[in-house]
């Protein structure tokens, strides 16, 4: 199997999508001037306290207060705690955690009301984005996470991912970040640091130590309140963190500032692999020249078909995600119904557990199969899922079909699900029903490009349209393309593009910003 990443940078947003032998399987999209995000650290205050949910809520700058139960503030909050008043009350020099002492743990049968009380300031950070009505979920148990290390300040243990099954290899990583970490910080070895060399585990260390470092200068500067003190320096290294695998065969990247980010977050933790990013410099936006735009257009939406006619329902609630399986128009099975069951079913698993992953649902997930009365094929289905699901880096839980052919998987949520609106609202009409004649639209596009060569000067910029009306631009011994070319400069360049709609069309000055060409439009 071959894996790929491929992240397309727009002004607005970064997207980066993980395909498996060419098949979009994952799909993580993200503004770039958005701030709340899972790992960002805040010293925020409290807000009001909630002693029927033994639960507060904390003021971290949104526009809904976040949550904080009490079990979520750590066993290590009050030598936390401690540390950061003496970290406000010295504004000139920054506390030694090593020097630190441990206060006792955190009772687990205590109440948020004798713990903290209004106004106080509390060190938090976003364990869940804000979903749907709710504001963002905290947690006062921080860690800074790297690739091979998670690092915990006030915990003192070293703790082994429980995938590594060696156990001469986990008492090896054991005892070597025993001998590696400073005092009072606590350490989680992560699954891919199993076989790494002492020097790989220690530089990330270090990376991560300077992290709380410049955590804690942000802590004593804060001048208000909430504050963010931490965060990923850059959204698609973060975000390519945890889908980062060395048995990528490429990483291709459309922008050159964010491709030597990746290049430099490669390099660090795994050199060997370095001269995989790549850059795309290609005319064509690089999810059209992946198939990647199609294959978000034919994957997302409410009806989603796969093999042989059969088709997936996907509705969204706000409690659970429900799905139903249909056979469709297929031919039947000549064994018969029963057979012919199992195959749809087997067909929707691998379907539906790409879904999970593209779609990044979570919460709980209900599947309506087609009843099946031979219980072995229901254990077959079964099976097919958990396989399929082992791929899935989510934690979940899966629960074998139930006599009325319904499967319930719960799946880990910390985002909101991915939902992409594959449906085009006329970019002639805005949905009234009426436009201009088709005809004229090659007009329309003729003047608009007068006008940004005579009237605005511009002499380079490209313009991009459906694939279809540029196969029409391009199309003859003399096309449209060239006739404009001769007659407005050999600046103009046209790009077809799958996100746009129809009869849509966008101009790019050299440098890739949109040229807003609407309200010249609208004054005509």
């Amino acid at each position: 199997m071959t894996s790929e990443l491929v992240v397309d940078v727009q002004p607005k947003e970064v997207s980066i999508a993980l395909l498996e032998d060419k098949s979009l399987v994952e799909l993580q999209s993200e503004g770039r001037n958005v701030s709340f995000s899972v790992g960002n650290m805040y010293l925020g205050r409290v807000k009001k306290l909630m002693p029927g949910l033994n639960a507060c809520f904390v003021d971290v700058g949104y526009e809904k207060d976040a949550f904080l139960h009490y079990l979520d503030l750590g066993p290590q909050f009050n030598s936390l705690e401690k540390f950061i008043k003496q970290t406000l009350s010295d504004k000139k020099k920054l506390a030694n955690i090593a020097k630190a002492t441990l206060l006792p743990d955190l009772e687990k049968d205590g109440t948020i009301a004798n713990t903290l009380k209004v106004g106080q300031e509390v060190i938090v950070q976003i364990a869940k984005e804000p979903i749907s009505t709710k504001g963002p979920r905290l947690t006062s148990e921080i860690s800074f996470a790297g690739r091979y290390l998670v690092l915990i300040p006030f915990n003192d243990k070293v703790s082994v991912s429980q995938k590594i099954k060696s156990s001469e290899e986990r008492a090896r990583l054991k005892q070597l970040l025993q001998s590696i970490k400073p005092k009072n910080f606590g350490v989680i070895v992560r699954t891919v640091a199993e076989g790494k060399r002492v020097a790989e585990l220690d530089g990330e260390l270090k990376v991560l130590l300077k992290h709380w470092e410049e955590t804690m200068v942000k802590v004593q500067k804060a001048s208000k309140y909430p504050a963010l003190i931490y965060e990923e320096t850059s959204r698609a290294v973060a975000m390519l963190r945890d889908l980062f695998n060395p048995s990528f065969e490429n990483i291709y990247v459309n922008d050159e500032t964010v491709y030597h980010e990746i290049k430099d977050y490669v390099t660090l933790i795994a050199p060997e692999r370095a001269e995989i990013v790549k850059r795309y410099k290609g005319q064509l936006p690089i999810f059209d020249n992946f198939a990647i735009t199609k294959q978000i257009k034919s994957s997302f939406g409410k009806t989603v078909s796969y093999k042989s006619g059969a088709y997936l329902i996907i509705e969204h609630t706000e409690a659970l995600h429900v799905v139903d399986v249909n056979s469709g128009n297929r031919i039947k099975n000549a064994n018969g119904q029963e057979a012919n069951a199992l195959e749809v079913n087997l067909g929707a698993a691998d379907e539906l557990s790409r879904q999970l992953r593209l779609r990044d649902m979570g919460g709980i997930i209900v599947i309506d199969f087609i009843d099946m009365s031979d219980p072995a094929n229901r254990q077959k289905v079964y099976e097919r899922m958990t396989t399929n699901m082992q791929k899935d880096r989510a934690r979940h839980n899966i629960l074998p079909l139930s006599k009325f052919g319904l499967m319930q998987i719960t799946r880990q949520r910390v985002r909101p699900a991915m939902d992409v609106n594959t449906t085009e609202v006329c970019p002639t009409c805005f949905g009234k029903g009426r436009i201009k004649s088709s005809i004229l639209f090659t007009d329309t596009l003729e003047s608009k490009i007068d006008y940004l060569v005579n009237k605005l000067n511009v002499k380079k910029f490209s313009l991009h349209v459906h694939p279809y009306i540029a196969a029409y631009i391009n199309q003859g011994f003399i096309s449209l393309k060239c006739k404009w070319r001769f007659k407005y400069g050999f600046g103009l360049k046209i790009i077809p593009s799958q996100k746009l709609a129809f009869l849509e069309y966008k101009f790019y000055d050299s440098t890739g910003e949109e040229i807003d060409m609407k309200e010249e439009l609208d004054n005509k």
